[in-house]
């Protein structure tokens, strides 16, 4: 056994005693450290056989109702009239969270994002169509879905399988080399860009604003919160500056433009469009780049699936879809109750945080096939998963994601008979973006 194995139990076992020892009420899976340790799989666990419907406390974010199991997140998630995005879609940090950060100095940059004021002078930050409800959530999804419509991805496809070529083409054999930035980062960047309609020399600093929107400071991306004030202001500025060149050039048919034409989305203020920008960017980098990582841990932790795969490479599609669930690579979603509503047996009050653990749901013993444990990509149903989310917010780029998955598989088994997995990689500080810093493997041979 290798010391990286070893440890990994070691903390497994010790997740799992605490997960079991730690009473009930006080039980909290929001915690970024249990996530990076990927350490929290004992907490749900325990939450989907005991209270599924779990009131917790608050602790560096604020106190929710935590939903666990597959059908109550689908029952909450195409519920928009009682369970609203409008008031946002992740945890917001706790009272005792903020005063932390404004004695380190992050003053009101908690969020992370641009900020202002609206005409009543109250502070105000970016709004997103995924945290909006109907009918303005309706127009502006419409507005951006043609940019990942299946017409157009008839027409993005060659454009990711080139460049799926050249990243594969340019990896080192017999060498170490980290994963996460050589190719998982690559490619979505490059698919991002041409979204976007941006230079490709620009499409790393898409990769860069997404990640400094999701941290935190002093957790191996900035180091202080007046250093993702600043980054993000550069965000906002780029993107700015596209909104003024695309409103008044001929409409074309990046995403930016459509916003900049769309008939319900062209008076929109700077507000609005950020929010939408900052949603695209990291809807369109953190999730595929996750799963496309996700997939190498995945064949490497169960061989015996990469075995089947190599054999038989129309599994892919099967592979793409069971990796989504395995990976889950956006562990929860958040509503707000718009009214007092009883849901299995608890009262959700008016106002109340609700939280679906999609990252649980995808683990839910009673619902899918098998051990759900299990990496299987000859799973029976392997779409049956709330990666996705359901109803009207539903993933817009589910498509696109899949697409740039298979692709990126297909190429690899034309090149490699092996990705070598060489330690536990660095996973992202976060119970929201679920997903990898570093990996590091090796590439034996080409085939």
């Amino acid at each position: 056994m290798s010391d990286d194995a070893g440890d990994i139990q070691v903390q497994a076992r010790e997740a799992r005693e605490r997960a079991y020892s730690t009473p009930l009420a006080e039980l909290n899976p929001a915690q970024s450290s249990l996530f990076q340790a990927d350490a929290m799989w004992p907490y749900f666990e325990r939450l989907r056989a005991e209270d599924p419907v779990h009131w917790t406390p608050a602790g560096d974010l604020e106190a929710h109702w935590g939903i666990t199991r597959f059908d109550d997140i689908v029952a909450i998630d195409t519920n928009h009239q009682v369970f609203s995005s409008a008031g946002g879609i992740t945890l917001p940090p706790s009272a005792a969270r903020i005063a932390a950060v404004e004695a380190q100095g992050g003053g009101n940059a908690i969020g992370g994002m641009f900020s202002g004021e609206d005409a009543s002078g109250q502070p105000r930050g970016p709004s997103m169509f995924i945290a909006m409800d109907p009918p303005k959530h309706d127009v502006q999804r419409k507005t951006v879905s043609p940019g990942v419509s299946p017409a157009n991805l008839v027409v993005l496809e060659p454009l990711i399988r080139e460049e799926a070529g050249r990243i594969l083409d340019s990896l080192p054999i017999g060498e170490p080399f980290d994963w996460v930035d050589r190719v998982s980062m690559e490619l979505t960047a490059m698919t991002l860009a041409t979204l976007f309609g941006v230079p490709q020399a620009d499409r790393r600093r898409l990769t860069r604003w997404s990640d400094v929107v999701m941290a935190q400071p002093g957790h191996g991306v900035v180091d202080s919160w007046e250093q993702k004030r600043s980054e993000m202001m550069e965000y906002g500025m780029y993107f700015m500056n596209l909104w003024n060149q695309r409103v008044n050039a001929p409409p074309t048919g990046d995403l930016i433009s459509m916003l900049a034409h769309g008939e319900e989305t062209r008076g929109m203020d700077q507000f609005e469009y950020l929010g939408n920008v900052i949603l695209l960017t990291i809807g369109g980098n953190d999730t595929t780049r996750n799963t496309i990582s996700g997939s190498v841990y995945a064949l490497n932790k169960f061989p015996d699936q990469y075995a089947k795969l190599r054999a038989n490479p129309d599994l892919i599609p099967s592979m793409v879809s069971e990796t989504i669930r395995w990976q889950t690579p956006l562990a929860h979603m958040r509503r707000t109750a718009t009214e007092d509503f009883e849901f299995q047996g608890k009262t959700i009050k008016k106002g109340d945080l609700v939280v679906m653990w999609y990252v649980s749901g995808n683990r839910d013993e009673t619902v899918i096939e098998g051990d759900p444990n299990l990496y299987d990509i000859t799973r029976e149903r392997p779409r049956h998963h709330v990666s996705f989310g359901f109803g009207i917010h539903r993933c817009v780029g589910n498509r696109v994601a899949e697409l740039q998955l298979k692709i990126i598989w297909e190429e690899i088994l034309k090149r490699f008979p092996e990705i070598q997995l060489l330690e536990e990689p660095k996973r992202v500080y976060s119970c929201f973006v679920k997903g990898y810093e570093r990996m590091l493997v090796k590439i034996p041979t080409r085939n």
